[in-house]
């Protein structure tokens, strides 16, 4: 049985459309689905995913000469990198992990990331980018839009010239954002690292090309078939640590536009009048914190949030100021040599 019909599940909630910052909590009085039928009628689909997820990075480190796995620290890294550990063990993996650190990361990220980096013995590179620095970039006085292009964008192009990568590992997912859905499992990049959604390779029967010329990469998404949900059904099954930003706990924020936004440490300027309180919120997508909505939640385990999921009607990238600071903002950002 390749899956389940659609009607199986409540529907998971799309990239398409979303307005920013109206996710709610299910109300008290709505029963929470049982997760045991889900997971007995998922759990075939879920192994065929994680079979194909562990060939696509075999492949990849095989026909690259200098592969790379860009680690966000996010859920979706966390899935990634244990296909990885599967893929090559018992042996060691073939390649180091990336981070691209925009400075304004939550510090409950970076703490997981060290953590996770010495508890499992991996390679890890940071990259900042120096000239961003310089210039004292940052997501207030430059805005999103500028702040996300020299801290994300021009950071990772930058870094993966410095190395030589030829080969990006990414986990991002086609049921994220309608401009990810267009992207092809080998995402072919020319030499300024850009990528042009009309001149994408075909791949009839899951075969992959993977030649380019010098200067040129590609972005592979192992994970680009899974959805949301998933992702959590498989950090479930597989116990798999995430960071506790995904867990609901009283938090200090603010409301902004009908999302919460965490005040993570001095740096955050609040406005006239404004003043942090405790709710009790979680986060559905990390990244900068000024620039990442949370809302109001009581799921605290993995269990209830895959629940609390399938009751939500917005998307899982609604927290996510990034995506709303222009028309067409997130293929804009992947043509320039975003992730």
């Amino acid at each position: 049985m390749l899956g389940v019909l659609a009607r199986d599940f409540p529907p998971e909630s799309s990239g398409i459309g979303a307005r920013r910052g109206r996710a709610r909590p299910p109300r008290s009085h709505t029963p929470l689905p049982d997760l045991d039928p889900i997971l007995a009628r998922r759990l075939t689909h879920l192994r065929q995913l994680e079979a194909e997820s562990i060939h696509i990075i075999r492949e990849a480190a095989a026909e690259f000469d200098h592969p790379v796995m860009l680690y966000s620290i996010g859920k979706d890294s966390s899935v990634m990198l244990r296909l990885a550990r599967k893929a090559f063990a018992p042996g060691p993996m073939p390649f180091p992990l990336l981070h691209i650190n925009t400075t304004w990361q939550f510090r409950e990220m970076i703490e997981f990331r060290d953590r996770i980096a010495k508890e499992l013995g991996f390679e890890l590179l940071e990259w900042i980018n120096p000239d961003g620095i310089k210039a004292k970039i940052n997501p207030f006085d430059h805005g999103s839009d500028e702040f996300m292009r020299a801290m994300k964008t021009e950071a990772l192009k930058q870094s993966l010239t410095h190395h030589g990568f030829d080969c990006a590992f990414g986990g991002a997912r086609r049921d994220e954002e309608k401009s990810r859905a267009k992207e092809r499992i080998y995402s072919f990049r020319d030499r300024f690292h850009q990528w042009d959604p009309k001149n994408q390779r075909p791949e009839l029967w899951n075969l992959y090309n993977a030649r380019i010329r010098k200067g040129e990469s590609v972005r592979v998404f192992p994970i680009s078939n899974w959805t949301e949900l998933d992702v959590w059904l498989y950090v479930l099954v597989e116990d798999i640590p995430v960071v506790p930003l995904y867990f609901a706990k009283e938090r200090p924020v603010v409301n902004r536009d009908g999302t919460w936004i965490m005040v993570d440490d001095e740096r955050m300027r609040l406005e006239k009048g404004e003043e942090p309180e405790m709710r009790s919120v979680r986060f559905r997508t990390l990244g900068s914190y000024p620039l990442t909505g949370g809302h109001e939640s009581e799921a605290d385990t993995v269990e209830k949030i895959i629940q609390e999921m399938l009751l939500t009607k917005f998307s899982e990238r609604q927290g996510r100021l990034i995506d709303f600071d222009q028309e067409g903002s997130m293929e804009l950002k992947k043509r320039e040599g975003y992730f």
